[in-house]
């Protein structure tokens, strides 16, 4: 196993290459081992300017974000202030979705498990004020609930700013003040920067986009709206920092959090559907996965041309913290992320899946069709020569940033599953087709997201 010294020695003569090869712009990457932790950086925080990128950096860690609201509600646990299973209208009335008896049933257990049922891609911009989550409450009151609470994994971005809203209410203060002052002050934080407002004050990295050459160019815009602060739309910073706070899970809530808490946030709670880039189960907020009897925790964050990797090995007390600003995001995630961890714990991250060599042939009917939700239109079709496609249209504010169409060939995986013939962006999508209607079609397609059929038939 590598010590601290000969981790520090691997990333001095490796990550600024490694940063080079994989075309990433700039990057950060700080390793827990031993009680001591290890920084490096390398490239620049923005190619239009050439600023350099150091330990120092801010980076956003985008839905990472997550853990940190989880730590939030579970403070609320702590104190007696809520039942992780009482309907969430019991502490917060003005909930209302689409479905009012979904909206009645929902528990705050549910929201942390991405279990809740409704749509959970909703970027809705509610101006930059104090009350941006506040007012993107009242905007959600007629999203739709595509299944029953509990009943399916769903990644769901509103589900989780609803949780800072519980987190609003409850603690009297705006959720950027209550994620420094629960958070980071108590654990001697310096460069946690909840807004743009904290983090000019630090070298802060911007998101890189493919350009037209396909060589990463500056993001249109620094962050999604502040109304999605909760679920992962700003929250940046160092490397160093988000394994300060990791590593008070480490030692099972440090005072930050009451002893016992931390190994109930990270029991699996629901069971994920193999999708490729996620892990096996979930816990209260985390990501969880477990290799050779030994579990793997963490969460992975992407904004608006960053990308954020976090992956903690409870049993060894190891933690890597991987911060990115474009390029080969998932390239560089193999080369250093994945390769410390094996080195450091003997852990070997499993391969993404992969085409086989010779697909089965299907019949794809009941796959074929539209689905829809509020970012996106997908079409999945068969062409005169047999081949499967789809397409996914971006829309509305994930359009307006710079998304582009994509159009993938599928092929037979397992089961009702397809995958991507050729890799995009250094992977191959996964996408399962879940539930039949009366007529046998699939109602829906699943990849970490479910999205909804909106018309039968073939295409």
């Amino acid at each position: 196993m590598m010590s601290p010294e000969s981790v520090q020695d691997w990333l001095d003569e490796c990550f600024a290459e490694i940063v080079t090869r994989r075309e990433v712009p700039g990057a950060s990457v700080a390793v827990l081992t031993q009680d001591r932790v290890i920084t490096a950086a390398a490239g620049v925080l923005s190619t239009a300017t050439g600023v350099e990128a150091t330990t120092d950096s801010v980076f956003q860690i985008g839905s990472i974000t997550k853990l940190w609201t989880s730590a939030l509600v579970m403070q609320l646990v702590d104190d007696g202030v809520i039942d992780l299973d009482a309907p969430l209208r019991t502490y917060l009335p003005g909930f209302t979705v689409g479905d009012a008896a979904a909206s009645a049933a929902i528990t705050t257990r549910q929201l942390l498990c991405h279990v809740a049922g409704f749509e959970g891609d909703i970027f809705t911009d509610t101006g930059r004020g104090s009350d941006a989550v506040e007012r993107y409450l009242a905007s959600i009151r007629d999203i739709p609930q595509l299944f029953e609470p509990g009943e399916v994994f769903s990644y769901n971005n509103t589900g989780f700013v609803v949780l800072g809203r519980l987190v609003e209410v409850l603690r009297g203060k705006p959720f950027d003040e209550v994620l420094v002052e629960r958070l980071a002050a108590p654990l001697g934080l310096t460069h946690v920067s909840p807004s743009p407002y904290e983090a000019i004050l630090h070298r802060a990295a911007v998101g890189h986009v493919p350009g037209e050459d396909g060589t990463p160019v500056s993001a249109p815009t620094w962050a999604l709206a502040r109304s999605n602060a909760p679920a992962g739309s700003m929250l940046a910073m160092t490397a160093r920092d988000l394994l300060g706070f990791v590593a008070m899970h480490l030692a099972d809530g440090s005072g930050v959090l009451r002893p016992g808490t931390v190994a109930a946030m990270w029991q699996p709670q629901v069971k994920v559907p193999r999708l490729g880039t996620m892990g096996d189960s979930w816990g209260l907020g985390w990501e969880m996965s477990e290799h050779d009897g030994r579990a793997v925790v963490g969460h992975d964050g992407g904004t608006i041309g960053q990308a954020a990797f976090l992956r903690v090995v409870p049993d060894h007390g190891v933690a890597i913290a991987l911060l990115t600003n474009g390029g080969d995001v998932f390239g560089i995630f193999d080369d250093v992320l994945a390769y410390l961890l094996k080195e450091l714990t003997g852990i070997a991250l499993p391969g993404r899946p992969a085409p086989r060599a010779e697909p089965e042939a299907i019949d794809p009917t009941p796959y074929l069709g539209r689905y829809a939700d509020t970012i996106t239109d997908i079409t999945v079709s068969q062409d005169a020569d047999g081949a499967i496609w789809l397409d996914r249209v971006p829309k509305g504010v994930i359009a307006e940033i710079g998304e582009k169409p994509l159009r993938l060939r599928l092929v037979h995986f397992d089961g009702d599953s397809l995958i991507s013939a050729e890799p995009f962006r250094g992977i191959h999508p996964l996408f399962a087709f879940i539930g039949r209607d009366e007529t046998g079609l699939a109602k829906y397609v699943h990849y970490g997201r479910v999205v909804a059929r909106t018309r039968k038939g073939t295409v």
